[in-house]
């Protein structure tokens, strides 16, 4: 993802040096779920934009990260988005004590982040631009720093992403996105920001309407 001088004012300055996306502050301690409705036809391959999305394995990823409604008691209204850290699951706050619960890969250790931030603007089939820093770690993206690398099913950043900025409508480098990367659902595995199956990042996207009404809130 592309670096901008933005400082953010959640003091992870450090933080976002190494990883090119994260934000901090500070939201609900728990909330209490039960499994609704799942959506397991939900996986199916998808054409989109000219793209054709495969298949997911359903059956290989454990059903607590598949798509499905869920009850929650929470006190944020419809609209936010909730991400979990440690239980790998994002919910998206709908009417009436309800969510959609998602599964998301997270950042690895060191890389781990939780704040508070609101979704300024939103992408469709992103390009991606490492920042220099992880260049550094992996010579092999290196070529993406400047140029990016354009749209694709093999894209990090997968069909979609969603770009977070802080209270004061600075990039806080951190990004909801999807991921080629199905099997990494669940894990830490990814370099700091949040990633979804690509069918459930387009589902969540559709749902976003950008703004500072489109609050995220990031729980370790």
């Amino acid at each position: 993802m592309r670096f901008r001088n933005a400082l953010t004012a959640f003091g992870m300055i450090s933080l976002l040096a190494i990883t090119g996306c994260s934000t901090t502050a500070t939201g609900p301690e728990s909330t209490k779920v039960a499994k609704v409705q799942l959506f397991d036809d939900a996986y199916e391959p998808v054409k989109d934009a000219g793209f054709a999305l495969p298949a997911i394995p359903i059956k290989k990823v454990s059903p607590e990260f598949r798509r499905q409604i869920v009850s929650y008691n929470g006190s944020e209204r419809p609209g936010t988005i909730v991400v979990k850290t440690r239980e790998r699951h994002l919910y998206y706050v709908l009417p009436g004590g309800r969510a959609v619960r998602y599964g998301i890969g997270v950042g690895k250790q060191g890389f781990a982040w939780s704040g508070e931030a609101y979704i300024a603007w939103k992408q469709e089939w992103p390009t991606w631009h490492p920042p220099k820093e992880m260049a550094d770690r992996k010579p092999e993206v290196a070529k993406y720093v400047e140029n990016g690398m354009e749209p694709g099913i093999k894209n990090p950043l997968g069909a979609r992403a969603m770009y977070l900025f802080n209270e004061k409508g600075q990039d806080t480098l951190f990004r909801l996105h999807g991921t080629p990367e199905w099997s990494s659902i669940g894990t830490a595995a990814s370099s700091g920001c949040i990633r979804l199956i690509n069918q459930d990042v387009i589902d969540l996207y559709n749902r976003v309407r950008p703004g500072k009404s489109a609050r995220v809130v990031v729980i370790q």
